[in-house]
């Protein structure tokens, strides 16, 4: 009769054992439906208040300048859009050599960047050197002082060599990021050292595991810091402000500023420009965006 009554008591427990792992599934399941729910809407709500303004300073941009000035019920409310703004922009402005002088400034400033950060990161955490703690520290300061507060003794050294009213004046203060350092050598301090001193016994010396062997494995987060740098350069407008007076060889950033001190009312020629200033930005990252997230949230910034 004890053995009878057991077994029935233990297959309960069976039972109950083996559905509390479904209950638990099911719990989880619940779980991931719900953060799966909430995180669209809040994606779905921020891309809304993003696109809003975009579309907005769109549908300006297509408004006649007598329209725009009106207000924003009226350019809402008006539905003959018309490419005047472009065309005059295009064909009036200077906007073709503001788009040169933007393309070279980022692109040179964002493939000195590369070299120098990346150089200057490989001597942090691959090569052993006294004080090479204090420098890193005295790095990590420079995150902490605004841009800002160096303009004035940037553009005093500027004038006292010269470079005034040149690309070098907008690229040659931009190279040294204290940040692309940073994401550099957190990049760096996760490469295995066995590479390192399996090319060591090959024969390798410190420049050559340094392009041969580590900067083929950090093509992530090169892509990502060479991005980045394009995208803050194009839009840098304190700088090239400060140390560009000539016209032509202002970037899009300046030209706009100047445009809508001269544009007065003409809000739509005014949100024209920035349209076509942000534009390359646009298709940038629509071909780069994959680089840009695995760069930067996968590897550049584990430590």
């Amino acid at each position: 009769m004890t053995l009878t009554a057991s077994r029935p008591r233990r297959a309960r427990r069976s039972g109950l054992s083996a559905a509390a792992p479904a209950r638990r599934s099911r719990h989880a399941g619940d779980s991931s439906r719900t953060f799966t729910v909430v995180s669209t809407v809040v994606l779905v709500v921020f891309a809304i208040i993003w696109l809003v303004p975009s579309l907005f300073a769109l549908k300006t941009s297509l408004t006649d300048n007598g329209v725009a000035a009106l207000g924003a019920q009226e350019i809402l409310g008006s539905w003959s859009p018309t490419l005047d703004s472009y065309l005059r922009l295009m064909s009036q402005g200077d906007i073709w050599n503001w788009y040169l002088s933007s393309a070279v400034t980022s692109v040179l400033t964002a493939v000195l960047t590369l070299l120098f950060a990346s150089m200057a990161a490989f001597a942090l955490s691959r090569l052993q050197f006294r004080g090479r703690a204090a420098v890193y520290l005295a790095i990590i300061v420079g995150l902490m002082i605004p841009s800002q507060v160096l303009i004035v003794p940037i553009f005093e050294q500027l004038r006292v060599v010269q470079l005034l009213n040149t690309y070098w004046a907008v690229i040659l203060p931009q190279v040294p990021s204290v940040i692309a350092v940073f994401i550099f050598k957190q990049f760096f301090d996760g490469i295995p050292r066995e590479l390192e001193e399996a090319a060591r016994v090959d024969g390798a010396g410190s420049w050559r595991i340094y392009w041969s062997v580590v900067m083929p494995l950090s093509r992530p987060v090169t892509a990502a810091v060479a991005i980045l740098t394009f995208v803050w350069t194009w839009n840098n407008l304190l700088l090239p402000l400060f140390v560009m007076s000539n016209p032509s060889l202002m970037t899009i950033p300046v030209g706009l500023a100047t445009v809508q001190g001269s544009f007065g009312l003409r809000y739509a020629d005014i949100q024209a420009g920035a349209i076509l200033a942000a534009l390359p930005l646009v298709v940038l990252y629509m071909f780069f965006q994959r680089q840009i997230v695995e760069g930067v949230t996968g590897s550049g910034l584990k430590g």
